[in-house]
């Protein structure tokens, strides 16, 4: 007859056996994950030629140098022109950033205020005003200071970023928001088009950044170094370009222009002064002009080209390789990712994702078309923007191909990017990436097992130790039943 004490024991045993093991899972689970996520925040303020956006983004506290884990957690496109429209009247210039900090300051939670870091980064419109006024450019830059210095956040400057940096850290959240940074394989080019400037940038050989040391950038990521050719082209931004055209076609001084790169029928009247004002026009405005011109479009593709044409210079190149202007350019190496105003306009005008013959027929047919048709196809875009897809597409499809060199064959390699994982593409993430050291020059030690691996093993070998042990008990209860009822 059994003993039900030993049965008792042998129960009360697995019980325990059980008890451990979920502990023992439920502990290497939980073993690296925080009882409530916590995050961390940062705040970039883009002010570009043609406006200010503001960036916020947030990681996981725990895991801030691990590649990826950064998000755009809120943007804020600031209303107004961007900071430099307000060299005139300076004191605007901080005044207009002001709503959207308050965003800002509703999007952080109260307890990171004065940990988060706040920077402003000013682009190609500041760089032309520099250029032009140093003194004004002062006072704007004061003016934002001035605003940004009064919030909550831990501000950490603003500044006028170079043009190489704009293109280095485009590159950069580019290849780290598609992980590409952390595998160590290829690596995906930047292109940038803004309103006064744009960039190129796209890793290369060692041995071809030698021929211009003013275009490199060396970074060394994840155990990785890269060597990076980038240029920035100031004045060939989609606004300036522009007027880089119509200071080129008004040299006579006429009192109209016909335009080929604005559709027919469209018309409107412009005075000499906002074109030749800019300085990225070295020209004086014509003797023989009065105060303005009536800006008619005739809507010719093929024209327009040829106008686009006479704003690049293709001669004087002494480098193995150029771009156009003289500036070298090595040859252009894997998968490219267009993004800001090369998106909005590429996506607006539907050529995206054709290739480069069908995409300029299509420019063609759009470039045709008359005014009329056009505002009643698109009665909600601004007339302003809606008047220069013609050029802009022109311009971009030029400049990608006869300016870069991309070819029928290399077409494409270029994705038009909005967003990446959710984030914005362009320069303000690798820049705060950079400035708070988050990404390793080396890679991190990994452990010999992933974590699931590691669970799984641990879940086993319990399991094995607790079968092993049962199988122990039962075996000694049977003996000791046997020799009970031998007795």
């Amino acid at each position: 007859k059994s003993n039900p004490w030993h049965k008792a024991v042998v129960i009360f045993i697995a019980v325990l056996g059980i008890i451990a093991i979920v502990a023992l899972v439920t502990t290497a689970v939980l073993q690296n994950k925080p009882l409530q996520q916590k995050f961390k925040y940062g705040i970039v303020l883009d002010a570009g030629s043609s406006h200010t956006a503001v960036y916020i983004y947030e990681w996981p506290a725990e895991k801030e140098n691990d590649t990826g884990r950064v998000k755009q957690k809120h943007f804020c496109q600031v209303k107004g022109p961007g900071i430099s429209s307000y060299s005139l009247s300076p004191e605007q210039a901080g005044h207009s950033l002001r709503l959207c900090i308050q965003e800002a300051v509703l999007n952080v939670p109260r307890r990171r205020h004065h940990e988060t870091p706040l920077y402003l980064g000013a682009t190609a419109g500041m760089r032309l005003l520099r250029m032009e006024n140093q003194s004004l450019c002062d006072q704007v830059l004061g003016s934002v200071e001035k605003v940004l210095q009064s919030t909550p956040f831990d501000y950490q400057g603003a500044r006028i970023i170079s043009g190489q940096e704009e293109g280095a850290f485009g590159w950069v959240t580019v290849n780290y928001l598609s992980d590409r940074l952390k595998q160590g394989s290829g690596t995906t080019g930047a292109l940038d088009l803004g309103g006064a400037s744009t960039q190129i940038t796209f890793a290369t050989n060692q041995d071809e950044t030698g021929e211009s040391a003013e275009n490199t950038v060396t970074f060394r990521l994840y155990g990785n170094d890269y060597f990076l050719y980038t240029h920035s082209f100031l004045c060939y931004g989609k606004d300036q370009v522009l007027k880089l055209a119509l200071a080129q076609q008004t040299q006579a001084g006429a009192s109209t222009l016909l335009d080929p790169c604005f559709n027919q029928g469209y018309s409107t009247n412009l005075s000499y002064s906002s074109v030749y004002s800019s300085p990225c026009i070295t020209t004086q405005k014509p003797l023989a002009a009065g105060e303005g011109f009536t800006h008619r479009g005739t809507g010719n593709a093929l024209q327009c080209q040829e106008v686009v044409r006479r704003i690049f210079n293709f001669s004087g190149c002494t480098f193995s390789h150029c771009s156009f202007n003289g500036v070298y350019q090595p040859p252009l190496q894997g998968q490219f990712g267009a993004f800001s105003a090369y998106y909005f306009v590429m996506n607006f005008l539907n050529l995206t994702s054709d290739t480069l013959e069908n995409n300029m027929e299509k420019m063609a047919r759009y470039c045709s078309t008359p005014w009329t048709q056009i505002k009643q196809q698109f009665p909600n875009v601004k007339e302003k923007y809606l008047a220069e897809y013609c050029f802009s597409g022109t311009y971009i499809l030029f400049l990608l191909t006869h300016g870069y060199n991309f070819t029928s064959d290399t077409w494409s390699n270029i994705k038009f990017i909005k967003k990446i994982s959710g984030s914005d593409a362009g320069w303000t993430l690798g820049y705060m990436l950079n400035l708070t050291n988050m990404i390793p020059a080396e890679a991190p030690d990994t452990p010999p097992l992933p974590h699931a691996g590691y669970v799984t093993l641990l879940l086993f070998t319990s399991l094995l130790l607790f079968l092993i042990l049962l199988c122990s008990l039962r075996s000694l209860w049977v003996r000791c039943t046997s020799q009970r009822q031998i007795i």
